[in-house]
């Protein structure tokens, strides 16, 4: 498999954590995204939406979306599961990781900041409190969420799941501009909880072969 990605694009960063709890070996293709590769004529061949990441599969298939394509894994690749046996815990944990991956993150994508700078013409801190304002009350929504489930180590049960896989990244991303997690203690466990696991250590972007930092 191949995995086309960005080290600290959010949608990469979900699908690499994923490969990692499954132990899946997978070749690293870079797609530098503030470059602009991802529009580049050879790209486009792989993902005709010019987006990471992109997974190409043994048999040559191309699958764009994070959240489709972890699904895949999970249904290819079972062991271990990223979503509960069980019909309500699967809506429960995809609503969960939908909060992230739906309400929080297409409102902070490289996409949208470059669009409020670029054509806006919004300045830097403007464009900062924009990405702190929306990430801090979709977590704080996140934080009520989990507050009504039973406690447990991740954010549902205790084993990572799909809302784990998209939760890390977007704190990792929150903390480059210096959002406040102050007062969301189910959300930073779950977050601390994660990042003491080999996966979710093995994939973060400092890991990344075209890692910048």
């Amino acid at each position: 498999m191949k995995l086309y990605n960005y080290f600290r694009s959010s949608a990469s960063f979900r699908v690499r954590i994923a490969l990692e709890l499954k132990g899946m070996a997978y070749e690293y293709v870079p797609v530098h995204l503030v470059k602009g590769e991802q529009r580049q004529p050879g790209y486009a061949a792989v993902s005709p939406a010019l987006l990471v990441p992109t997974l190409q599969t043994d048999q040559g298939e191309h699958l764009g979306q994070s959240m489709a394509i972890i699904e895949y894994l999970d249904e290819t690749h079972p062991e271990p599961p990223l979503l509960p046996r069980d019909a309500l815990g699967r809506a429960k944990v995809r609503a969960l990781a939908q909060m992230i991956a739906c309400d929080i993150h297409p409102l902070n994508n490289l996409r949208v900041l470059k669009y409020l700078v670029g054509e806006l013409k919004v300045q830097e801190e403007a464009k900062n409190d924009w990405y702190r304002h929306w990430v801090r009350g979709g977590l704080e929504a996140f934080e009520r969420e989990l507050s009504r489930l039973p406690a447990s180590t991740y954010c549902f049960g205790e084993t990572p799941t799909l809302a784990d896989c998209c939760l890390v990244p977007q704190i990792f991303n929150g903390r480059r501009v210096n959002t406040s997690f102050d007062g969301l203690p189910r959300t930073m466990a779950a977050f601390d909880a994660c990042m003491a696991h080999p996966a979710f250590q093995k994939a973060q972007p400092s890991s990344c072969p075209d890692n910048e930092a």
